[in-house]
């Protein structure tokens, strides 16, 4: 079920409404994708809720506090596929809105290694105390982490109350990982500039890839913040990896 289209009922992944057990709200699955995850074939289970506003946000339904979705794949329905899809699937992508807000992905990510599927996580790096115990406990195969502007300027953009010392603290984890991993600005005016590339490059200098992905045309958070067109022209995209690639192993632009 991609998150786009609606759940038919108040389901949830863990848990029983009725004792005050929290539920993981699993906003959508997308049962095949094959860019994803590099390399291999995914499905992707998308979870519900996202602590900032990016108003070029494509998965505007999954934002918000993760409480206040009701819209959630049943546990049984999302594992059942996944049994399913044992030996035609190589990975599992979890993704949002969020996935760090919910206390209950360490569990996720182990009950989904444990049918033999590979990990790959999204995340924004605001929850960086979550994403080193998901590492440690060796519960993730690939993390991919988000880099939206400026890391000194997301308090005043996409993430009021989230400082670079955060984000500084996720890439630390992700680079020291052992694990593979990619971390990705999504390219859309006015949050991304060739002066914040840049800047976003020396945040991670060093690391084996950044990748630069264009801004999608849909549905999105806030359209009325934009006035025309946010997304950049291809040579635009090649100009940013080159600001880019001083400070990279590499730099694509997928």
């Amino acid at each position: 079920m991609n998150p786009k289209e609606r759940a038919d009922g108040p389901t949830g992944l863990t848990g029983n409404e009725s004792t005050g057990q929290r539920f993981m709200r699993i906003g959508g699955l997308q049962p095949v994708s094959l860019i994803d995850y590099p390399g291999r074939i995914s499905c992707v289970v998308f979870l519900a809720g996202c602590n900032f506003c990016c108003p070029y946000c494509h998965n505007p339904q999954l934002t918000g506090d993760p409480e206040l979705h009701a819209e959630r794949v049943a546990s049984d329905e999302a594992f059942a596929f996944l049994e399913q899809r044992r030996g035609r699937l190589d990975g599992v992508v979890v993704s949002g809105g969020e996935p760090t807000l919910h206390p209950e992905l360490p569990e996720l990510c182990r009950r989904i290694r444990g049918l033999g599927f590979a990990v790959k996580l999204d995340t924004n790096g605001s929850r960086p105390e979550m994403l080193a115990r998901l590492l440690a406990d060796g519960l993730v195969d690939y993390v991919a982490m988000d880099l939206k502007t400026d890391p000194e300027r997301y308090g005043e953009t996409v993430a009021p109350g989230c400082d670079a010392g955060t984000l500084r603290a996720s890439v630390a984890a992700v680079m020291g990982s052992g694990l593979a991993y990619e971390f990705r600005t999504t390219c859309v005016r006015p949050f991304v500039t060739p002066e914040a590339v840049d800047r976003i490059a020396r945040f991670i200098r060093g690391c084996r890839l950044y990748v630069l992905q264009p801004f999608r045309a849909g549905e999105i958070l806030a359209p009325g913040f934009f006035d025309g067109d946010p997304g950049l022209s291809e040579d635009e995209m090649a100009g940013l990896a080159r600001h880019a690639e001083r400070w990279v192993e590499r730099c694509q632009v997928r």
